[in-house]
């Protein structure tokens, strides 16, 4: 038979944060979570009618180890009468938190991402999920009630935000339980794949390596527009289109632009190593700058970035509309390193791209700059050798 009673005082007192949450078993399920932030809570795992669920006995040490113990077999005991722990009526008064109010507090204190993406995730909430539920308790919203609201989502069409949105309010449910204003997550109850319409993947048209030379060779024909200097860029740089029309000059160093946090959905900067051709082509830029802090200012107004279809159109102009885009290049030049056994971490990294899974995002920390930059610049070489004639830096 399994020891239970496992853990002593001491034990429970001495538990330190980690990078990642610990889970400290006193036995029959009852164990105290230990958050990267450090708080310490009660929580028992148990299962009804074949499902996982988790409890909350409220935080450590207000509730002692004894009483947490009592809880459990509390809990045990209307499990034995095919009871739901959950739903038997608590005889105590319980912390209560409405759900508008706990996705503010959560959401404002998120400083480890940036205030667009705290924004972006606080604004979903407060559209979708707060006008049916955003007076109710946290404690009592269920699995049902997030689903109502949901499905209207996946109804429109809306297959990727409907995820988003799932897992914003279960880190918020998360929160929640550690502060003692619920006992479960009903948000991790639903699963996407089953629950809602599958993801659409936008795939962007681009171009195959042996289409290049021809593409330079038209885009060097051009007038010599900024929406040519900054198609080269986007070759370049692998960034996106958005990304860098609003490039400024302040974010440029010697040999990187400094990519900032309000571009990005993480706080970190995202580091863009520059190779000789885009130094050069920014060297063109300055020339002609007329005073505005947009590297690629818009015709008319300098205090806006280029317009955001003046590369596409350019695109279009040279006859590969329906072949190319600007966010193409990205495919273009992923596809060319990876082919070339390049470090496929660099390769996400410079792309700027989420990990998809723990490990990878612990190796991603590291910015592989060294590796990156020569990446780059072997790629800027490599497109030189596509168009003999002129270099992608060529002058008029």
């Amino acid at each position: 038979m399994p020891t239970i009673n496992k853990l002593n005082d001491a034990q429970c007192r001495a538990a330190k944060p980690a990078e990642k949450a610990q889970k400290l078993f006193d036995g029959a399920g009852l164990h105290l979570f230990v958050s990267p932030t450090g708080s310490k809570t009660w929580r028992l795992a148990y299962r009804l009618d074949g499902k996982p669920k988790t409890i909350s006995f409220g935080p450590y040490p207000e509730v002692s180890l004894a009483q947490a113990r009592l809880k459990r077999d509390e809990a045990k005991a209307a499990l034995r009468d095919r009871l739901d722990p959950m739903q038997v009526k608590r005889p105590t008064v319980e912390k209560s938190i409405a759900l508008a109010e706990a996705a503010d507090t959560y959401w404002s204190g998120r400083h480890d991402v940036s205030q667009g993406y705290r924004d972006n995730a606080l604004n979903a909430i407060d559209r979708h999920l707060a006008p049916k539920l955003g007076s109710r308790s946290m404690r009592e919203i269920t699995k049902g009630d997030l689903l109502e609201c949901l499905n209207v989502m996946d109804a429109a069409g809306r297959f990727v935000y409907v995820r988003k949105v799932r897992m914003w309010i279960g880190q918020v449910f998360e929160w929640a339980i550690e502060q003692g204003y619920a006992d479960s997550n009903p948000a991790n109850e639903i699963r996407p794949e089953k629950a809602f319409g599958k993801k659409r993947v936008r795939h962007f048209v681009a171009l195959d390596a042996r289409d290049m030379p021809d593409f330079l060779t038209r885009l060097s024909l051009e007038a010599d527009l900024n929406s040519v200097i900054a198609c080269k860029l986007l070759a370049l740089l692998w960034v996106r289109t958005k990304e860098l029309r609003f490039m400024k000059w302040p974010q440029l160093e010697q040999d990187f632009w400094r990519l900032p946090s309000s571009t990005m959905k993480s706080d970190e900067y995202h580091l863009v190593p520059l190779s000789k051709q885009a130094k050069a082509l920014l060297e063109q830029m300055r020339e002609r700058s007329r005073g505005s802090e947009y590297v690629f200012s818009h015709e008319t107004r300098l205090d806006r970035p280029m317009s955001e279809n003046a590369i596409l159109y350019l695109i279009y102009r040279i006859g590969y509309k329906g072949k190319m885009t600007g966010h193409g290049w990205r495919t273009v030049a992923s596809t060319w390193a990876n082919e070339r056994g390049y470090n496929p971490d660099a390769i996400e990294r410079q792309l700027a791209h989420a990990p998809e899974d723990e490990t990878r995002a612990a190796y991603n920390r590291a910015s592989y700059l060294p590796l990156r930059k020569k990446m780059l610049q072997d790629w800027a070489d490599w497109l030189d050798s596509c168009h003999p004639n002129a270099s992608i830096v060529q002058r008029r």
